[in-house]
């Protein structure tokens, strides 16, 4: 039978439509994260047990992710995916510890003295963060553009800040400092990332990568927490980490990707600057959180100096 032949002239507008819809539904699912955690944060459980809680649920989706990236023909290129050698595990398990372990971690203890709002403003800082390591290991230059571009960022997480901390106090000073903290810890993983991106294709790499952090986050539990303590959790804090496992995390994960395969890594990273709105109107909408003329200035600082750093000269 014969197969009509693609109109590439209305099949490429519709790719492209849709992979703006999965980048900006992904950055949307991906702010979420915050709100859920502030709301699990209501039942008196810790950061230790909320972030095992979570990659509990989600290793076994990324287990599933590293099995079909690691499929024949599912390589870089349509290849066959390379056999892992020694130094390749050591990579996939660095990144591992300092892109999924160490900075869920620090953001989920950071999220405990500080607004979601807040949180998702200093998480925003990450191509700026990107660009300082980029100058301290590799001697890369920052242009004016992008210096311009990160003065105009930070001075709008410090105006949310500084009226954050005259409201809540000393505390907020620490929630901001873990979160910026789990800002570099991710900044590292994509400045290091590369090579074994191109060499294991991304999707392997986060499924391996991941799963190597959900196996730190359960084992960081049993070490400090009783085990027991499982089971006296309200019904809520389950669900809600169910919740913060799929649609914010792995549902998040995977469209981005997706996303990025039609539109490209510059579009995607620019439709996701919705992530910031969402964030703080979920954050309105659902925790209560104030909505005033200060994080309406703020944001829109981070938001300008971010796609003024990222802007090609």
């Amino acid at each position: 039978m014969a197969i009509a032949p693609v109109d590439t002239a209305q099949a490429a507008p519709k790719n492209i439509a849709f992979g703006l819809v999965l980048a900006m539904a992904g950055s949307i699912a991906f702010s979420g994260k915050a709100i859920i955690i502030k709301m699990a944060y209501r039942h008196g459980v810790d950061a230790v047990t909320l972030i095992m809680l979570r990659m509990v649920f989600a290793l076994p989706f990324f287990l599933v992710i590293a099995w079909w990236a690691s499929r024949p023909g599912k390589g870089p290129g349509g290849a066959d995916p390379v056999a892992l050698s020694h130094k390749d595990w050591l990579g996939i398990a660095g990144l591992g510890f300092t892109g999924y372990y160490l900075a869920s971690f620090l953001d989920f203890a950071g999220l405990a003295y500080i607004s979601a709002s807040l949180e998702r403003l200093v998480l925003y800082l990450n191509p700026t963060i990107v660009l300082l390591l980029g100058l301290l290991l590799y001697k890369r230059p920052i242009g004016r553009w992008q210096a311009l571009g990160m003065a105009i960022s930070y001075s709008g997480v410090l105006l949310v800040f500084g009226h954050e901390a005259s409201l809540q106090g000393p505390d907020v000073a620490l929630g901001a400092v873990l979160v910026f903290l789990s800002a570099v810890s991710y900044a590292i993983y994509l400045a290091y990332s590369g090579e074994l991106v191109q060499r294991l294709g991304s999707l392997r790499l986060v499924g391996l990568a991941t799963s190597i952090a959900c196996v730190l986050c359960i084992g960081q539990f049993v070490l400090l927490r009783p085990v027991a303590l499982v089971w006296e959790l309200a019904p809520a804090v389950l669900w809600l980490s169910v919740l913060n496992a799929t649609l914010c995390t792995v549902v998040p994960v995977l469209m981005v990707m997706m996303a990025i395969e039609r539109i490209g890594p510059g579009l995607a990273a620019q439709v996701g600057m919705v992530g910031p709105m969402s964030t703080i109107a979920m954050g309105v909408l659902v925790l209560g959180e104030p909505f005033n003329s200060w994080i309406i200035a703020g944001t829109a600082l981070v938001l300008a100096g971010v796609y003024v750093c990222t802007r090609k000269p």
